[in-house]
C-alpha cells in the first residue's frame, strides 16, 4: 500500500514536472475529459480506447499519459501501464526523470526485472523512494530465483467469484473453509465451505444472521472446538477492506448450532480507531488483532491482549521484530502456539502485500519477520494466509492474475523447511464420575514437566466438552478442576500413531461429597441486576452492618464468590462474575478488613442457585455469596 500510494503521488507529481510545448489542441482536450466521463462510468474499456486517440492526437499530452498509465496500472495491466510510460518518456519534455519511477515500477509488477534493474540504474536517485524500489527489484530477482516444487492453484469458481475473497481460516479437521467475501463488491460477509466427497469445495453459503447484517463482517477466526468465533465488524469501501473507516472487534458463542448475538469486546480492545482480523492462540486465552492506536510503529500494527482473571487485559505490542511504519496485517498463529504469519507492506517485499513467517522466541518476543517469496508472494498483493493443522497445506488470499484487482483464494502444499512443529488434538470431556453428567465451564490447564502453565482450556457450556492441542512426543502435566468438584492430575504423552485419528481424554471428577462444616458460615448473599457490577448506598450499608462484627477478622477466610446467570457467553460471564466479586471484595477491604483474608473469585454461571427458565430465577442466580470461614 506504501508502493501504491507513493505511485499516486507521483502521478499527479509528474503533471507539473513534464511540461508540454503547449496546450493541447481543443480536439485533444475533448477527447481526454470524454475518457475521464467513460471512466467514472465504470466503462472502462471505452476510457482506455478514448484516452489513446487523445494521446494520438497530441503526443505531449502529459495528463493523459499520467491518467491512463494509472488505469492500467490500478487494473493490473502492468505491462500495457510500462508501454505507456515509455511512450511518455520519450514524448514529454523532461519525460525520461520524471516518469522514471513509475516506468521502473510497472516493469518490475510485470516481471520485466532487468528492465526495470536499467531504468533504476539510468534515472533513480538516493532519495528513499529509488532507494526502496531498487531493493525490492533485488528482492524479487532473488525471491523469483529460489523456487521450488510448490505451485499455487486458484481454489476455482466453486469458492472464488469475481469479487474478492479474503481470510481464509481452514478448520481443525481441514473440511470447513471459511473465509470473507465482499458480496456486489460493497458488501463483505462471512462465508463457508465444505469438502466434497472427492476432496473438493462445495459452493460457499454465508453465516446466517445474527453474524451477517447489513453492516461490514469480515476476517473471521473460529477457535479450534468451533464454539467460538471472533470478527471485525465496519463499514469500509477500501479496496483491501482495512484502509477507510473505523472498526471493532466482535465476539459469538455457540454451544452446538445456534450463534448467539455477537457482542463488542468493549473499551480495553476497541478504540476509536481501527481494530480488525482477530486471530486467537490454541487455548483461546491469546487475542492477535491489527490496530492503529497509539504507542505503535506506524500505520497498522499487530497487537495481543491475555485473557486472565476473568478480563482481557491491556494490549501490547508484538515490536519491531513484526511491526514497521508501514501496515502490519491478517495476523494467523498456527496450533503450535509458536508459528506467526502475517502480512506487511512495511518489510521489504516483492508487491503490495507480501506475507510474512515469524517464530515465537519466548512468552513475549518474536524471531525478525521472514519474507514466504515466491510463490506464495508475487508482485501483486497477498492480504492473509492460514496453514492446515498439520502444517502440510496452505490457504491465502491474492490479487494476482485479477484485471479488476479483485482478491482470490489459493491453495498450495507448504515448503517443508516451514512448516510448524507437529501437533495432535486431544478431544475430551469433563462429566460427574456417579451421574455422567456433562460438566461445563471446568478449568483444563496444561503444564510443562517444569510446571510452568502453557495452555488454559475450558469445557464447552452445552456437554461439557474440549479439545486441546499439543505438539506430539513431549510429556505434559493436566490438571482439571471444576466448583464442587475434586481436581485431577495426571501426565499426557502422544505420538505420531495420533496423528491420523485425534487422541480421546475423558475427566470424570468426583463431587466434593462433605457436609457442610459448622465453621463455613454464609454470611450474606448479595444479588445484582442485569449488567451490574457496582454496589447502591443500601447495598453498601447491608455488607457493613453485617460484617461489622467479624472485625478485625485476621483468624478468618472470607470468600467472595461471584455467580452469573447462563444469558451471555461463558467468557463474559466469568468477566462479570468476577467483577463483581471484586466490587464487594474492594468494599469489605475498606471496611478494615486484612486484604491476605479476603478471597474473591468470579465462577460465572457454575452453581446457579435456581434453573435460569424465567427471569425472576435469574435474578437468584445473579449474586455474590460471602462465605465465612473460621
Amino acid at each position: 500500500m506504501i508502493v501504491l500510494r507513493n505511485i499516486l503521488l507521483l502521478c499527479w507529481f509528474t503533471v507539473y514536472v513534464c511540461q508540454a510545448a503547449a496546450q493541447p489542441p481543443v480536439h485533444a482536450q475533448r477527447l481526454y475529459e470524454k475518457a475521464l466521463k467513460y471512466r467514472a462510468q465504470n466503462k472502462p474499456d471505452k476510457a482506455f480506447a478514448i484516452m489513446h486517440r487523445a494521446i494520438k492526437a497530441y503526443p505531449q499530452y502529459e495528463d493523459a499519459y499520467t491518467s491512463l498509465g494509472d488505469w492500467y496500472f490500478r487494473s493490473h495491466r502492468f505491462r500495457e501501464a510500462a508501454e505507456v510510460y515509455q511512450q511518455a518518456s520519450y514524448n514529454c519534455r523532461g519525460g525520461h526523470s520524471a516518469y522514471a519511477r513509475l516506468l521502473a515500477t510497472a516493469l518490475l509488477r510485470d516481471g520485466q526485472l532487468n528492465k526495470a534493474q536499467y531504468v533504476s540504474h539510468k534515472y533513480g536517485n538516493h532519495s528513499n523512494e529509488w532507494q526502496q524500489l531498487k531493493k525490492q527489484i533485488e528482492f524479487v530477482r532473488s525471491a523469483t530465483a529460489k523456487t521450488g516444487k510448490e505451485e499455487a492453484v486458484n481454489m476455482g469458481i466453486r469458492v472464488n467469484t469475481p469479487y474478492s475473497e479474503m481470510f481464509p481460516l481452514i478448520s481443525a479437521d481441514g473440511n470447513t473453509l471459511f473465509y470473507t467475501r465482499r458480496t456486489n463488491g460493497i458488501d463483505d460477509d462471512l462465508y463457508y465451505s465444505r469438502r466434497d466427497s472427492c476432496g473438493g469445495w462445495f459452493s460457499g453459503k454465508p453465516f446466517p444472521y445474527p453474524v451477517n447484517t447489513s453492516g461490514q463482517e469480515a476476517a473471521q477466526m473460529i477457535s479450534a472446538d468451533k464454539h467460538y468465533l471472533f470478527f471485525m465488524r465496519c463499514d469500509n469501501r477500501s479496496i483491501t477492506g482495512w484502509g477507510n473507516g473505523s472498526c471493532d472487534l466482535y465476539m459469538a458463542y455457540t454451544a452446538d448450532s445456534i450463534w448467539s448475538v455477537p457482542q463488542s469486546f468493549g473499551a480495553t480492545i476497541n478504540t476509536p480507531g481501527y481494530e480488525g482480523m482477530p486471530c486467537l492462540s490454541p487455548d483461546n486465552r491469546e487475542l492477535y488483532f491489527a490496530s492503529d492506536r497509539e504507542g505503535g510503529y506506524g500505520g497498522t500494527d499487530i497487537w495481543m491482549s491475555r485473557f486472565e482473571g476473568g478480563l482481557w487485559q491491556a494490549p501490547r505490542n508484538l515490536g519491531p521484530e513484526i511491526n514497521t511504519p508501514g501496515n502490519e496485517t491478517a495476523p494467523f498463529l498456527h496450533a503450535d502456539n509458536k508459528t506467526l504469519l502475517f502480512a506487511s507492506d512495511g518489510h521489504p517485499g516483492m508487491g503490495d502485500n507480501d506475507l510474512f513467517i515469524s517464530k515465537r522466541s519466548n512468552d513475549t518476543s518474536w524471531t525478525a519477520a521472514y519474507n514466504l517469496g515466491y510463490p506464495v508472494n508475487s508482485t501483486s498483493g497477498e492480504a492473509s494466509v492460514t496453514l492446515s493443522a498439520d502444517g502440510k497445506k496452505a490457504f491465502f488470499s491474492s490479487n494476482r492474475n485479477n484485471l479488476e484487482g479483485n482478491y482470490d483464494l489459493y491453495e498450495m502444499d507448504w515448503p517443508q523447511a516451514l512448516q510448524p512443529e507437529v501437533i495432535t488434538f486431544v478431544n475430551g470431556s469433563v462429566y460427574d464420575s456417579f451421574s455422567k453428567h456433562a460438566l461445563n465451564y471446568a478449568s483444563i490447564f496444561i503444564h510443562d514437566l517444569h510446571g510452568n502453565e502453557l495452555y488454559h482450556y475450558t469445557s464447552n457450556r452445552g456437554d461439557g466438552s474440549f479439545m486441546i492441542i499439543m505438539p506430539v512426543n513431549t510429556t505434559y502435566l493436566i490438571s482439571v478442576h471444576r466448583f464442587g468438584y475434586k481436581s485431577i492430575s495426571d501426565t499426557l504423552h502422544y505420538t505420531e500413531q495420533h496423528l491420523a485419528q485425534p487422541a480421546v481424554y475423558h475427566a470424570a471428577l468426583l463431587p466434593e461429597d462433605y457436609q457442610e462444616p459448622v465453621n463455613d458460615s454464609l454470611a450474606l448473599t448479595v444479588y445484582f441486576k442485569i449488567n451490574q457490577t457496582t454496589l447502591s448506598d443500601s447495598l453498601r450499608l447491608l455488607l457493613q452492618q453485617t460484617l461489622r462484627d467479624w472485625l478485625p477478622g485476621d483468624d478468618l477466610l472470607i470468600q467472595v464468590n461471584g455467580y452469573t446467570d447462563n444469558t451471555g457467553t461463558p467468557l463474559v460471564n466469568e468477566q462479570v462474575s468476577h467483577l463483581r466479586a471484586q466490587t464487594v471484595a474492594t468494599e469489605i477491604i475498606s471496611m478494615g478488613f486484612n486484604p491476605a483474608v479476603v478471597l474473591p473469585r468470579g465462577w460465572g454461571e457454575v452453581n446457579p442457585a435456581a434453573d435460569n427458565d424465567t427471569e425472576a430465577s435469574r435474578d437468584l442466580n445473579r449474586r455474590v455469596e460471602i462465605v465465612i470461614r473460621r
